[in-house]
């Protein structure tokens, strides 16, 4: 009890750690959810607490906090479990592909063996035991073995009856034997058994001496005592016979062997939790409920006599008699696969999702922002009121407040006006005529008109105005299932709507009289000569470039639309479709790929989200400039969302089915005159390898680097805002020690500004 007491007069201290920096030029940073703790071990003065995508270290002895991910090395993204092998000191990581990766000091191995493996069925890792320099996995098939000195897969036991592929649910060992907690029951072996992969070795100890037959969820040892779990009850082994150990009527989610402790996280239907921690005679030690840090236990471990709980919703949390300590790291919520845009250099992502037939998942992970380094999350979990807004896929920023809209697919439109302050647009709008309130896309005007797709409905298209008043628009032509999805609005005005499934992708034009209908334009745009001649009518995404030309995407690939201005003329407009050269080959732009997403940097090159990874192509589209896979960069996933880009600083983020993750480019946003000339890094210390970015310039200006006395060294062109050096000279030789100027001109005319490099080559 006086633990219970003290749990509750001791403050809080949370620890919101921030992200890491702004990388350089040509590196990697991850934005990964680390909020929902599913497993935790630890060892050498160090917790370890792995989410579905993450993983992060606490140093107990420092208090420090230790991010891992693919940017960081690890292979994968997507953890299943963790282990520490205390002996050895190596870090077991068993990812949800089944690929793993140890960690020994400083190196990473990969062991991709099961993963590859092209045998035939449920290869999931879902425990993880380590014994004498072994790791013995409990997967969907049966136990595989690792050998953690060798880093390679050393055996495997199918151990089912008639030697079949069985779920081994947890596995441990005594002095004497091997016990595996299978679907078909508990089974044993003798540890000096020569040959553990015959199922016949294997001895059936459920069914018998008062172990029921059936699946039993769990095993494990302590003090050299087995006890499994079956149906939320703990039985223990004592001698050939079986006794139950411990019983309450509370389920239980994970139990665990630590600190000569058992550790039940237990969870019932009504959401109550808790942590029971029992002694060695089945005796409750301590009991952990429902409180800060404990809100849906996973795992629960004992390190240095303190609890460390695994929760998916509290992250990790630390217990010792005089305080609790919860790690919440500062991340967003969850992944996202809504828009994703950067305004004023703050990232906005909408959480939400609709599948490839456009029915809404349910998801209620809301909408989330990244400014100066800091994650906001805005969702249920933060604002209750916010329950009824599932699948926000849409975001626009009000260009007079900075406000956040956001469309629900399903629960209407939501204006975040401020903290814990917001209006949701329903039955007290135009949605309300047809009780459709899936919000599909949403754009802003130059006159700060907020325009909405409102998919389904009979009026799909509304504008809310400037002063808050509204109006609806019916399309002119027949639209199947009144589908409408993103909206962009060039500089003519005209409003470009993507019109999923099919229907291909629509061009309107108010003439700048809202309420007047009369003079309206409208065309629908799709596949084949004289209707957009797009590689496909089934259009994904739409952007505009810097000359003005749009640019679609499609299940097909790309077309480009080079004549705007006169799409409702007389004699139209149509696509043409960019031919891209690749070595000898010559095809047509993503011909085959879905485009999911587009996005124009700063020297007009555009971002390219397909399900094969990330594109950066030329700004006429012949070129590739870059590809971003998971197997060639730290990408996180192949299957990429959406695309977009931090102008002022470079930065590209994608959103990924594992996550957003961002790279820092070559080109940046320029202006028409040298504005904060910036040169990074400077002074460039000895050994550096990296880019040297100069930042500020006018846009797409020569760029010059030159002695003190004048002699040319190099020169570049601009990408937009910012040039990129290497630091060696036009003969590819690295540059000496010195100071070297920085001079910059437009388009080839008189220098206009120059600054200074300091280059420390020794």
């Amino acid at each position: 009890m006086k633990w219970i007491i003290l749990l509750f007069i001791n403050l809080l201290a949370f620890f919101a750690i921030a992200q890491q920096p702004l990388p350089p030029v040509g590196s990697w940073r991850e934005h990964l959810p680390y909020r929902s703790a599913i497993d935790v071990t630890a060892g050498n003065n160090k917790v370890y607490a792995a989410t579905p995508y993450s993983l992060f270290s606490v140093d107990i002895t420092e208090n420090s906090i230790d991010r891992m991910s693919k940017i960081t090395g690890l292979s994968e993204t997507g953890i299943s479990g963790v282990q520490y092998d205390i002996v050895n000191e190596k870090l077991f990581i068993a990812y949800s592909n089944s690929n793993i990766d140890i960690v020994y000091r400083n190196d990473i191995y990969n062991i991709p063996d099961i993963k590859r493996d092209n045998i035939v069925g449920d290869k999931t890792i879902y425990n993880i035991y380590s014994r004498s320099g072994f790791f013995y996995l409990s997967t969907g098939l049966g136990v595989i073995v690792i050998d953690g000195d060798r880093y390679e897969v050393k055996d495997s036991w199918f151990i089912g009856n008639g030697g079949n592929k069985i779920k081994i649910n947890g596995f441990t060992s005594d002095a004497s034997f091997f016990y595996a907690a299978t679907v078909e029951g508990l089974k044993r072996i003798a540890i000096s058994n020569s040959n553990p992969a015959d199922h016949n070795n294997w001895q059936l100890l459920s069914g018998v001496n008062g172990l029921s037959t059936g699946a039993v969820s769990n095993v494990v040892t302590l003090q050299n005592k087995i006890l499994a779990l079956k149906n939320d009850s703990l039985f223990v082994l004592n001698g050939t016979n079986w006794n139950l150990f411990y019983y309450d009527g509370w389920p239980v989610v994970n139990m665990n062997a630590s600190g000569n402790k058992i550790l039940l996280c237990q969870r019932q239907a009504n959401g109550l939790s808790r942590v029971v921690v029992l002694n060695a005679d089945g005796t409750v030690a301590n009991t952990l409920p429902k409180q800060t840090g404990i809100s849906v236990p996973k795992k629960a471990i004992m390190f240095n006599n303190d609890y460390w709980i695994a929760d998916s919703t509290e992250s990790l949390a630390h217990f010792n008699p005089s305080f609790v300590a919860q790690y919440k790291l500062n991340s967003p919520e969850g992944i996202a696969t809504g828009e994703i845009k950067v305004i004023n250099n703050i990232f906005y992502a909408a959480a939400g999702e609709v599948n490839s037939s456009w029915v809404g998942q349910n998801n209620k992970n809301g909408i989330y922002f990244f400014k100066e380094g800091d994650w906001t999350n805005i969702n249920r979990n933060v604002y209750p009121q916010l329950d009824s807004l599932h699948d926000l896929i849409t975001i626009a920023i009000d260009p007079r407040d900075e406000t956040i809209w956001a469309g629900s697919f399903g629960g209407g439109l939501l204006h975040v006006k401020g903290q814990n302050s917001f209006d949701i647009y329903k039955q007290n709008s135009p949605l309300n005529v047809s009780g459709n309130y899936r919000i599909s896309g949403l754009s802003f005007d130059k006159a700060n008109n907020l325009w909405i797709s409102n998919y389904g409905a009979a009026q799909p298209l509304h504008v809310r105005k400037s002063d808050g008043s509204w109006k609806s628009f019916s399309t002119p032509f027949s639209l199947p299932g009144n589908r409408v999805a993103q909206i962009l609005i060039d500089e003519n005005n005209f409003r470009w709507i993507v019109s999923p499934l099919g229907n291909g992708l629509i061009a309107f034009n108010d003439n700048g009289t809202i309420d007047n209908t009369a003079d309206d334009q409208w065309r629908l745009l799709s596949s084949g000569g004289g209707n957009g001649n797009f590689p496909s009518s089934d259009v994904l995404c739409v952007e505009k470039d810097k000359e003005g030309f749009i640019w679609v995407g499609t299940s097909n690939g790309i077309g480009v639309i080079q004549c705007a201005s006169d799409i409702f003329s007389s004699n139209g407009c149509d696509a043409i479709w960019p031919i891209v050269q690749q070595g000898n080959f010559a095809d047509y732009l993503f011909k085959g790929e879905e485009v999911r997403s587009i996005a124009t940097d700063g020297a007009n090159r555009k971002w390219v989200a397909t399900k094969d990874g990330a594109w950066l192509i030329s700004a006429d589209g012949e070129k590739v400039v870059y590809n971003f896979n998971e197997e060639n960069s730290p990408l996180l996933s192949n299957d990429v969302k959406r695309i977009t880009i931090d102008g002022k600083t470079g930065e590209v983020f994608f959103a990924t089915a594992k996550g957003i993750c961002s790279f820092r480019s070559t080109a940046t946003e320029g202006k028409e005159k040298n504005e904060n000339l910036l040169v990074f890094p400077n002074p460039v210390p000895p050994g550096y390898g990296g880019t040297i970015a100069i930042r500020g310039v006018a846009n797409n200006a020569i760029v010059k680097i030159t002695e003190l006395n004048g002699r040319l060294v190099y020169q570049t062109r601009a990408l937009g805002g910012q040039a990129i050096w290497d630091g060696k000279d036009y003969r590819g030789k690295k540059i000496e020690s010195g100071i070297y100027l920085v001079l910059i001109s437009d388009d080839g005319r008189k220098e206009n500004a120059s600054t200074k490099i300091v280059f420390i080559a020794k």
